[in-house]
């Protein structure tokens, strides 16, 4: 186990790169990381951080990077990735069944830019599973410390940085290709999300179904 600060990218890199797991700031919260496409890192993510077996959310240096997944991809996909919110594709046969635990979707998001994650994911160069930094049914760490004091040395590294307060994502599912759901509303407002929505539908090719409750924990 290490600890090093925000200024020891290219460390944070080679630990990711060596299929190790890293807690870091993101753009809304802290968040435990690891390679999407090592799948030994990803199960070993999953052994303690969640036994449930719930898909994590994968993040996506820029949002053209959607278009590189097996998925259903809306207009309306791209508007809401670029604003920092989760989205829940459906997607088609071809994403590997240890990133979504079977189901029939999967969750992406682009961090906001400018931020430390999104240095880190741009001299990483690949997308990244990143559950938040907390056991399941428990709250997320708002430091390292407090990260260290749930996980201790099932982490391999701690990136040190400020303290966090922030919302997690807000999230929006694509029940099919023209319906959605707002999930849950977090860093970015309902309203702002019903504004992007509403100039679908009045151009005939969205429907908002009701919202309701999917996650029972913070997600990023």
């Amino acid at each position: 186990m290490q600890v090093v600060s925000t200024k020891d990218i290219d460390k944070v890199v080679q630990v990711l790169r060596e299929g190790g797991i890293v807690c870091a700031l993101t753009d809304t919260i802290y968040g435990l990381l690891a390679d999407a496409g090592n799948r030994k890192a990803v199960e070993r993510l999953y052994e303690f951080r969640r036994p449930s077996g719930r898909p994590f959310i994968v993040l996506i240096p820029k949002v053209e990077d959607a278009l590189n997944f097996d998925i259903l991809m809306p207009e309306l996909g791209f508007a809401l990735l670029s604003l920092g919110i989760t989205v829940i594709f459906q997607k088609r046969t071809t994403i590997p069944t240890y990133l979504t635990r079977w189901r029939k979707s999967i969750a992406l998001r682009v961090p906001i830019q400018g931020t430390f994650i999104t240095k880190l994911m741009k001299k990483f160069g690949g997308p990244l599973v990143a559950p938040s930094a907390n056991p399941e049914g428990m709250p997320p760490a708002r430091d390292v410390k407090e990260a260290m004091d749930y996980f201790g040395d099932k982490v391999d590294l701690y990136v040190r940085g400020a303290k966090l307060e922030g919302k997690p994502s807000t999230i929006v599912k694509f029940v099919s290709h023209k319906t959605i759901k707002i999930i849950r509303e977090g860093n970015v407002p309902k309203e702002k999300v019903l504004q992007i929505v509403r100039l679908y539908q009045e151009k005939g090719d969205l429907v908002l179904s009701d919202t309701l409750p999917f996650f029972s924990e913070p997600l990023l």
